[in-house]
């Protein structure tokens, strides 16, 4: 992966868990849902197990979840607590609109 391509991964995850948690908020009213539902957005990425497993077959399905989360890499991780960041500032901005006196959020 070249530094362009981190970046930018970095830019994409931020602007698009930000702009679902504003979409989210404002639709839903729940100001921290994004943030509270992202680890299972990131297990959704991360993991090959199909979803069932996990309730079917859960200490193969958790197991190789461990094994996925173990195995990755530094720039992995940072691309996806960037996705964790955009989703809690669209918590905050949320939070500061409605402190304005804005209805709609």
């Amino acid at each position: 992966m070249t530094l362009t391509h981190f970046v930018l991964s970095i830019i994409i995850f931020m602007v698009m868990f930000f702009g679902i948690g504003f979409l989210l908020n404002m639709l839903l009213r729940m100001t921290w849902l994004m943030a509270i539902i992202y680890p299972i957005v990131v297990i959704l990425i991360i993991d090959e197990v199909r979803f069932f497993e996990y309730f079917t077959k859960p200490g193969y399905a958790f197991g190789l979840l461990g094994d996925k989360l173990v195995s990755l890499h530094a720039a992995d991780i940072i691309i996806l607590a960037s996705g964790l960041v955009g989703a809690i500032i669209s918590g905050f901005v949320m939070k500061l609109l409605r402190k304005q006196g804005y209805r709609m959020f």
